[in-house]
């Protein structure tokens, strides 16, 4: 089996409709904006900016070990199933030997408890980019990082 599971998982914003990032890099957490899909004021990326420590990674390297974790367990019953259609088709048309799924068959993984996003940090914005604003803990205010290009500035 070849395909991809995809498992649609939604993640909290705060009150002002800012996400909860991480750095691959420096670890340290703050927040990006989210733009609606399709939103003509977001800005393109193939690569985002720390703001805390200006290093650039990929798009999809700013998880939390949180959000991690979410969508892990999210993903549980379709983890189940796809097992299960596996297990079915390894057995197709080999004589002799009947397949029958387990219905109750489980990988267990743990549905966690709903993530949930407080009203943290201090809204920046970019005087280059000043279609996304930021969050960033209250003591990292002096020296930022724009998240789309890595211009530093001050709040």
């Amino acid at each position: 089996m070849d395909e991809e599971i995809r498992v649609p998982v939604s993640l909290p914003l705060d009150s002002e409709g800012f996400l909860r990032r991480e750095c691959p890099t420096c670890e340290r957490e703050f927040k990006w904006f989210s733009h609606n899909e399709g939103d003509p004021n977001a800005e393109p990326a193939t690569q985002y900016f720390c703001p805390l420590c200006g290093v650039p990674s990929g798009l999809d390297s700013w998880w939390t070990p949180a959000q991690l974790e979410y969508g892990y367990g999210n993903a549980g019953g379709a983890i189940d199933e796809a097992v299960n259609d596996i297990m079915a088709d390894m057995f197709k048309g080999v004589k002799g030997l009947t397949y029958k799924p387990n219905p109750s068959f489980s990988l267990e993984i743990e549905t966690p408890d709903p993530l949930i996003e407080p009203d943290d940090m201090v809204m920046v914005e970019p005087p280059c980019h000043p279609n996304e604003p930021l969050k960033v803990p209250e003591d990292s205010t002096e020296r930022i990082y724009c998240l789309i290009c890595g211009s530093a500035f001050a709040a």
